[in-house]
């Protein structure tokens, strides 16, 4: 849909552009006679020096100045800079054209066709389609789960899923498990294979849209098309495809944009920049690598806007401050936004509680149905002396303060002596040893006074051990595997010269919303040893063998560290008076709460919680893996990934790109700088090889395609996390781009700087070469993809080209 202006020419007289507004039946003032003539005066300089052409050096060289790089820039900001004028894009007739382009309906087709064939073969589960299957199920029964990527991909698969009546029954339990009949399948790989499929229409519309030749951009679609890695990854429960599908849709769209930049109150302008956004930032709610595509287009709207805008003396200071604050506006509501509606339906539909509940704090946990609030509803809201707690910490692994009937060792070791005092650490599941008794210093009484003193910030307590009543202390003693800091027991009297130190004084570090009382659950505290004014803290190390392999547990100066958090999570009132040691014991094992009232959190509670363990804690994900690699494996597609075996023959999916495809890419990546370098010297020297418009084109290719590769494979070096080959197909996209580009260099300076008709034959035969070897590349591996095929062991051997290939041989 464009306007009549968005049709006209590009190279107009100010006369010009009146008569067709007048033909348009618009009206609005004109501008001064003064304006009309400078700017007419500029319009036909410009279009003598566009026209003109470039004088040689005599050595083949163009030593002209470089033309303006935007002929139509003037024409728009004399629409733009008058307000009155603006106003009349708005009310333009508009009209609607339509294309037909066959070369990227065959494309598309043909990628549609390769992406849904046989789509639910092999019919069992394969690789992370156990993962994702799982997260699937918990959508379809609105329970919560914990994942450290955005949960987009999980919801647009779920809710197809549903739609197709899955009931979430199907338990995911290995890889190679067949599926039952009642698994609508196809369904559940249809956004995947869908977003695959778009990829190859996505690519030729964004190298169209940036000038490229049309078979400049069907080779690359051509190339993405034939990719085995991208169709393998396309056709399962996979989240790569659909990353791919809305950062390129979301490229497409900011280039679009580019060409109504300078036309503020253009619907193409909002609606391009809007639709971007949009896009760029579904592409991060299904994986933090679209972050990487949403730093290209940013640096695309902004270097337009420096070289458009803040580079045009035609443009007010007003005018260009509007600009800024729109698209400043638009980059950030927009994105703001989508994110937070992602997540807020993430909320809404997952509200019961399910297996991944202790990742989270406390309170979030008692927000879910089921679980943990079955057990919290009926506590105690205020903490007072003769309440029976178990602390847990807040922020981090789910833990919770623990002591029990050992003793640290007389020396470590490192020979360190210890205090000999019995061990305190923090375990990860609950137990009876977990229970702890909050009491006043100067009482002797463990039961809850009539009425209840409750506990509030700055008082100082002693918590008494439920099961063997020693009381929290710490000494001047370093830790077992911290020795930084004091070691944290529960003190036993040896009457030696070492009291007691059991004093611990209470912080409520979010007492601005919860209040100064002490509650369950909602408040997080910080308890600092009055003696050494050092708070206790999870360090986070593991003891050894005498400590079973616990977390270690000591104090710290360092008051201000999320690690010194922790919470009350279970609560209730010590009431009376035990006989014995049996019996109190009996009571903590046997404490039940009665349901009264579940804890209701807000969004932005559980919101920040969620993003806090998204983004700085690891997922819970398998540490190592025997199909794993290091991004500088990934460029010479050093290794492959197994993701299915048949039990019956030695068909199998295995992860593999087009090898031809992928070394071509590597030779472009040297190529294209090693001739930027070249250029650049002789451009120094005025010496101008290559027309204007094909170093503009070359430059492009850099700022968007080259860029673009980089952020989105060099970053990788600096993740401390298990990596995989799928992890560089964004990259890899990228990379395809350049590569294409390149060719229609090569071909450029083919045609103008060698005029040999025997060189010109012998390339197009090179590329006719190359292209085919693509193809029968594509053909041979495409076994790899689908699975669908019986292999031998011979089979096998035949397709291992690089001796780095890992593919499985069960069967002879």
């Amino acid at each position: 849909m464009e306007s009549n202006k968005n049709k006209s020419t590009p190279r107009t007289t100010t006369r010009n552009r009146k008569t067709r507004s007048s033909s348009n039946d618009v009206s609005g003032a004109n501008t001064s006679s003064i304006q009309n003539g400078v700017a007419r005066k500029l319009v036909e300089e410009e279009d003598e020096s566009l026209t003109s052409e470039p004088q040689t050096n005599g050595h083949g060289s163009s030593t002209s100045k470089e033309s303006h790089p935007y002929p139509s820039l003037l024409e728009d900001i004399l629409l733009t800079e008058d307000e009155e004028d603006s106003k009349k894009i708005l009310f333009k007739k508009i009209r609607i054209s339509f294309e037909f382009d066959i070369v990227i309906a065959a494309l598309t087709l043909a990628a549609f066709v390769t992406r849904f064939y046989k789509l639910d073969q092999p019919h069992h589960v394969v690789f992370d389609e156990i993962h994702f299957g799982k997260h699937i199920n918990m959508y379809i029964k609105n329970t919560f789960y914990y994942d450290a990527h955005p949960p987009l991909g999980n919801q647009l698969v779920s809710a197809v899923s549903y739609l197709a009546g899955y009931k979430g029954d199907f338990k995911f339990d290995h890889i190679g498990q067949a599926y039952k009949s009642l698994v609508p399948l196809v369904a559940m790989r249809l956004i995947p294979a869908l977003c695959g499929t778009l990829l190859v229409p996505l690519t030729y519309s964004l190298m169209i849209e940036l000038k490229y030749k049309q078979k400049t951009a069907a080779i690359a679609a051509f190339l993405i098309l034939t990719d085995t890695a991208l169709l393998t990854q396309s056709r399962f429960i996979l989240m790569e495809s659909m990353l791919l599908c809305f950062s390129l849709f979301g490229l497409l769209c900011v280039i679009k944009f580019s060409k109504h930049s300078t036309r503020l109150v253009s619907i193409g302008w909002w609606a391009w920049l809007t639709l971007g956004s949009i896009s760029l930032t579904l592409a991060v709610c299904i994986k933090y690598a679209g972050l990487y595509s949403w730093y290209l287009a940013s640096y695309i709207i902004w270097s337009d806007y420096w070289t458009r805008i803040l580079g045009n003396r035609f443009i007010s200071d007003r005018l260009a401050l509007g600009h800024a604050l729109a698209r400043g506006i638009v980059c950030t509501v927009v994105p703001v936004t989508v994110y937070l509606a992602v997540f807020y339906a993430h909320f809404h539909i997952l509200h019961k509680a399910g297996p991944h509940d202790t990742v989270m704090t406390s309170a979030f946990q008692a927000s879910l149905e089921g679980g943990l609030a079955s057990i919290t509803k009926g506590q105690p809201l205020e903490i007072v002396h003769g309440s029976q707690v178990t602390l847990r910490y807040t922020t981090g692994k789910p833990c919770w303060l623990h002591s029990h009937a050992h003793m640290y060792p007389i020396l470590y070791q490192d020979k360190r002596g210890s205090s000999h005092q019995q061990q305190v650490t923090c375990y990860t599941f609950k137990d009876v040893n977990n229970w702890w008794i909050v009491k006043h210093p100067d009482r002797n009484s463990i039961t809850v006074d009539s009425p209840p003193s409750p506990i509030r910030h700055g008082d100082v307590i002693q918590l008494i051990h439920g099961m063997t009543l020693r009381a929290l202390n710490s000494h001047d003693v370093g830790a077992p595997m911290s020795p930084q800091h004091q070691e944290v027991s529960c003190y036993v009297d040896y009457n030696i010269s070492m009291p007691a130190q059991n004093l611990w004084r209470v912080e409520i570090l979010n007492r601005d919303s919860v209040g100064d009382v002490w509650h369950t659950i909602r408040s997080v505290v910080r308890l600092v040893h009055t003696n050494s004014s050092q708070a206790l803290k999870f360090s986070g190390k593991h003891l050894p063998d005498w400590g079973f392999h616990q977390y270690e547990v000591v104090t710290s100066k360092e008051l201000n560290h999320d690690t010194v958090q922790w919470n009350v999570e279970e609560h209730r009132y010590t009431k009376q008076e035990y006989e014995d040691d049996k019996d109190r014991e009996r009571d903590l094992v046997n404490a039940e709460m009665i349901p009264i009232k579940s804890i209701r959190l807000s969004f932005w509670s559980k919101f920040i919680e969620l993003q806090y363990k998204m983004l700085l804690h690891e997922s819970s994900g398998v540490s190592n893996h025997m199909y794993s690699s290091e991004p500088i494996e990934w460029p010479t597609l050093t290794r492959g990934i197994a993701y299915w075996i048949s039990a019956e023959h030695n068909g199998q999916v295995h992860l593999l790109g087009n090898l031809v495809t992928w070394y071509s890419g590597l030779v472009s990546l040297v190529l294209y700088p090693t001739l930027l370098t070249f250029y650049l010297l002789r451009r120094r020297r005025l010496c101008y090889d290559i027309s204007q418009s094909e170093w503009s084109q070359f430059c492009r290719s850099g700022e968007v395609f080259f860029v673009a590769y980089c952020l989105h494979y060099l970053p990788y070096y600096f993740l401390e996390r298990t990596l995989f080959l799928h992890h560089y197909l964004t990259a890899l996209v990228f990379k395809i781009l350049l590569t294409a580009s390149l060719v229609q260099h090569l071909d450029y300076l083919v045609q103008t700087k060698l005029r040999i008709r025997l060189i010109h034959f012998l390339y197009n035969l090179l590329v006719f070469v190359w292209i085919a070897s693509i193809l029968f590349t594509y053909k041979k591996f495409s076994v790899l993809s689908y699975g669908t095929t019986p292999l031998s062991a011979v089979d096998i051997v035949r397709l291992k080209w690089k001796d780095s290939w890992d593919f499985i041989v069960h069967k002879q």
